[in-house]
């Protein structure tokens, strides 16, 4: 069985990330997301509110079974190990990805020669997606809804507590 780890901070998951677990659930007999815990990062979401929607983007993509997502605090290469998989699976928009990616690729590589890395390049018109302009975005008001599923969407505009969809953000004081 091929099992393949997709790893990320998800912070929110976007409909770059959807792609890609879509494309990966194409490669693999199973995937598991993995979800980055940092203790010394301030997320938007917590660890179990972007396993959620995670949860929910693979029950949508119809993963059943085939789909896991999993929490991890260690390197990526010993989550992936620890949860059975051969191929970890990242997403690149752009060179400067493609860059910062090999190098994380060749890391990987000298830790762990038995797990594997497959790239996959954005969807053309999700290239400029990264959930940290989504944040920046949704916390200033801005219309987020080109860039998430409706779901995520959803738990953004609860989460920052105004409108994340465009003209009935809350106005900046001065």
């Amino acid at each position: 069985m091929r099992s393949g780890f997709y790893a990320g901070s998800f912070d929110p998951p976007t409909l770059g990330h959807r792609d890609i677990m879509a494309r990966g659930l194409a490669l693999f007999d199973r995937l598991v997301v993995g979800v980055g815990v940092h203790p010394s990062k301030a997320p938007l979401f917590t660890a179990e509110e972007r396993a959620g929607m995670l949860r929910d983007e693979l029950s949508s993509l119809g993963a059943g079974e085939r789909g896991a997502v999993v929490f991890f605090d260690r390197l990526t290469v010993d989550a992936a190990r620890a949860h059975g998989a051969a191929f970890m699976l990242r997403g690149v928009r752009d060179a400067a990805d493609l860059g910062y990616e090999t190098q994380l690729f060749g890391m990987n590589r000298a830790m762990a020669p038995d797990i594997d890395t497959v790239f996959l390049a954005a969807t053309p018109g999700l290239a400029h997606i990264t959930a940290t302009l989504v944040r920046q975005i949704a916390q200033l008001g801005g219309d987020v809804s080109p860039f998430v599923s409706p779901g995520v969407l959803q738990r953004i505009i609860a989460k920052v507590g105004r409108s994340a969809n465009g003209p009935n953000a809350a106005p900046m004081a001065r």
